[in-house]
């Protein structure tokens, strides 16, 4: 479906995010291909969005297809248009989203999940500018960017022959990485209370209470594997379970699912699952053994954090103070190596 509406807001301050921006902007008033590649739920379809609202091409349609939601005989037709007869009920001219995207940009989501031979005429469009409606003989020319986006590992699908080499050569005449929110530290309790913002209104409360020191400690502690999606999903869900809507949320809801009659699978005869912890090899030094651990959890929260020694506390569910503490004990400088 064509769209132009503005961009939706993008929200973030770490420094890898404001590099992939930065990067958006250099590559957006170019009229060449790009690819949007990163893990689930990062937001790349706003990013490629965005790289079209910063173009010269940003008052004519912008068109999104998730190309993994449909089969190839619909995408093509989808894509290409079809002439009137040129399949059973096609009783008329059907416009495809190439045409429609005449002069602006299409946005082609999943973009792994095209079958070969469709990948063939979408490379056609790229170098020629040409295309034939299903059924049809007459080349029709067009004039569209294409923005690719993707969470799987393109150079390897066309290693495998997966995916056409000549393709990937021209769709990646640029590649704008999404880093995950698990890089993005600084920026979880950012949107995290404007996911909280956004849902207190849609549930017509008056104000958001933000978060209890828990339950924000907790938000950074976790890894989100599905990155601003889960946290999207996480804050909204936490918000509407609140037992008062007036007090700081103080619980959230990571998993949907969790329940004391939640539903097990047995995972005995689960190839590579063991249902038992391996022993600690005895005997063992546990006073060194402890040192060690608190000391490289120390270390690993300083990394993860980028030696912000407030956040590196709040990863570990300690104060700042207890946190200086600790340093201190364990002669760690809490700055980066020069």
């Amino acid at each position: 479906m064509a769209v132009n509406r503005p961009e939706q807001h993008i929200i973030g301050e770490a420094p890898d995010f404001l590099e992939m921006l930065e990067h958006v902007s250099r590559a957006a008033p170019l009229n060449k291909p790009v690819l949007v590649v990163g893990e689930r739920g990062t937001g790349k379809e706003l990013i490629a969005s965005r790289l079209h609202f910063l173009s010269e091409r940003w008052e004519q349609h912008v068109v999104k297809v998730n190309c993994a939601a449909l089969t190839e005989s619909i995408l093509e037709s989808e894509l290409f248009g079809h002439e009137a007869g040129a399949f059973t009920g096609a009783v008329k001219t059907h416009i495809g989203h190439f045409e429609r995207a005449d002069g602006g940009t299409m946005i082609l989501d999943e973009l792994a999940t095209i079958s070969l031979r469709m990948q063939e005429k979408i490379l056609r469009v790229i170098e020629y500018g040409e295309i034939q409606r299903v059924g049809g003989s007459d080349t029709i020319r067009v004039d569209v960017r294409i923005v690719g986006s993707t969470n799987s590992d393109l150079p390897a699908l066309a290693v495998a022959g997966n995916f056409r080499k000549d393709l990937l050569d021209r769709l990646a005449f640029d590649v704008i990485t999404v880093p995950p929110l698990r890089e993005r530290l600084e920026d979880v309790m950012t949107l995290a209370h404007a996911f909280g913002v956004n849902m207190a209104s849609e549930l017509r409360r008056e104000y958001f209470p933000g978060f209890a020191p828990r339950a924000a400690s907790a938000l950074l502690r976790h890894d989100w594997p599905g990155n601003v999606r889960e946290l999207k999903n996480t804050i909204e869900r936490s918000v509407y379970r609140a037992d008062d809507p007036d007090k700081p949320i103080s619980q959230i809801a990571f998993d949907p699912f969790d329940s004391p009659f939640k539903l097990k699978t047995e995972l005995a005869d689960t190839p590579g699952v063991s249902r038992k912890r391996r022993p600690p090899l005895l005997p063992a030094d546990l006073t060194k053994r402890l040192r060690d651990t608190e000391k490289d959890l120390l270390l690993a929260a300083l990394d993860k954090a980028r030696f912000n020694q407030r956040l590196a506390a709040d990863l570990l569910n300690l104060s700042y103070h207890q946190f200086r503490g600790k340093l201190k004990k364990h002669r760690i400088s809490g700055r980066p190596a020069a």
